[in-house]
């Protein structure tokens, strides 16, 4: 679908809730999804439940760790379809409060681990 020369026209986008985490990536010339990975898929429900069933309750459904693991199913349904690079916004990943950007910078760098590189991360602070 896609070659090595243009992998940096597809935009990586984080859609976040005290819920779920779900990562998209879209071809921008089509508005098109091309790949997506997210927190309400079968994997996470027996998580997701625990969730419910915890006391204290908790209003967040996803961690750092579910969101690598989402980076993860990313990148590999991105290189299963011949996407090795993708591309953030910088900026709107700063706009972010801190508590969602400590929690999403492990799907950054899960998704570059599996072999996907991620234009634009590395504008964004250590965390």
């Amino acid at each position: 679908m896609a070659t090595s020369k243009n992998h940096h026209h597809h935009v990586l986008q984080l859609i976040l809730s005290c819920r779920k985490i779900t990562a998209q990536v879209t071809n921008p010339t089509t508005s098109s999804i091309i790949a997506m990975a997210s927190s309400s898929e079968q994997e996470f429900l027996s998580h997701n439940r625990s969730v419910l069933n915890r006391f204290p309750r908790s209003h967040r459904f996803w961690d750092a760790k579910i969101a690598s693991r989402v980076g993860q199913k990313l990148a590999f349904r991105l290189r299963e379809i011949g996407i090795t690079g993708v591309q953030i916004d910088a900026s709107e990943e700063l706009s972010r409060p801190l508590h969602y950007r400590t929690m999403v910078s492990p799907l950054f760098r899960s998704v570059q681990r599996a072999g996907v590189h991620v234009s634009g991360a590395d504008n964004l602070p250590s965390i």
